[in-house]
């Protein structure tokens, strides 16, 4: 059994050494990562949202003792803050960003992929939430390992409250990046994150890990972000080219095919109380006629 435990390095740690650490053991605790003043206000803004939103209502992986508020970047301008953190992005694209050659006619080009934000996500564990099932996050893309030879995310998991093995903090495989797809992972393999609030774990798409189980008495609150690879999306943005109420005259089906729909892995989900919905139950709501309102 593979024994590496999670490294925590210190906020004024640079990019690289970050970067060695993640590639080696698929990921970091990078301790205060924010400034008490950030933390603070983090603390408000989600605490405002989350609240307002009931738990969620998916035994299996989401969690019934679980609260989940998406749409943070529009709701939180200290979030922005976080997101353009140097250590985060600076990380991401040099684990994201590796390039690949094509060829144009006679000519061979050198290109490397962007990046862009996939999920902004605050997450409440309440107590009593038992483990949520072990997953690699880029299974979303049915990434293969090691078959595709790069990695197609780099996801974080900011510390709101203190994250401790009592009161459910993430637990991850160390290690578990360099598995293929046919060893199924076991709680008995995973460490705790443990971090107080204002640090963050950070960990590739291929790492094995879950929220863990809160047996305290009080909630654990995370926010979580990841930057994708910026080529796993359409190539025409029907969004912003097609009217929303042109998109409601179309045929079902079309909807669907135009993105209007959650895949069978569930990217493209839009949030709605709190629950993880199918984009198509928006085009259904009379209010709504323009991104991230009447909802």
């Amino acid at each position: 059994m593979d024994t590496r435990k999670l490294s925590t390095v210190g906020s004024d740690a640079s990019v690289e050494q970050v970067v060695e650490i993640i590639r080696r053991d698929g990921g970091v605790i990078i301790s205060d990562f924010v400034s008490p003043a950030t933390l603070k206000s983090l603390t408000e803004e989600l605490d405002t949202c989350l609240k307002a939103t009931p738990c969620g209502v998916d035994p299996y992986f989401a969690g019934t003792q679980t609260r989940r508020v998406a749409r943070i970047i529009g709701r939180s301008d200290t979030a922005v803050e976080v997101a353009l953190n140097p250590l985060f992005i600076g990380a991401a694209r040099q684990i994201l960003q590796t390039p690949t050659h094509v060829w144009v006619g006679s000519d061979r080009m050198e290109i490397a992929p962007d990046i862009q934000l996939s999920i902004t996500q605050a997450i409440q564990i309440g107590p009593g939430q038992g483990l949520q099932p072990l997953h690699r996050d880029d299974a979303t893309s049915l990434w293969r390992h090691p078959q595709y030879g790069r990695e197609a995310r780099l996801q974080m998991m900011l510390a709101i409250s203190d994250f401790t093995e009592e009161n459910g903090a993430t637990r991850v495989i160390p290690g578990s990046h360099l598995w293929d797809d046919e060893r199924m992972p076991t709680q008995e393999e995973t460490v705790a994150a443990q971090m107080k609030a204002g640090s963050v774990l950070l960990w590739m798409g291929s790492v094995y890990h879950g929220g863990g189980a809160n047996t305290s008495d009080a909630p654990r609150t995370g926010l979580t972000m990841a930057y994708d690879l910026a080529f796993l999306r359409l190539e025409e943005n029907h969004f912003l080219s097609i009217p929303i109420e042109r998109v409601r005259q179309l045929p079902a089906e079309m909807q669907r095919l135009l993105g209007w729909s959650a895949s069978s892995t569930l990217l493209g989900w839009v949030e709605i109380d709190g629950q993880m919905r199918d984009p198509q139950e928006l085009l259904g709501m009379a209010d709504f006629t323009e991104p991230g309102k009447g909802f």
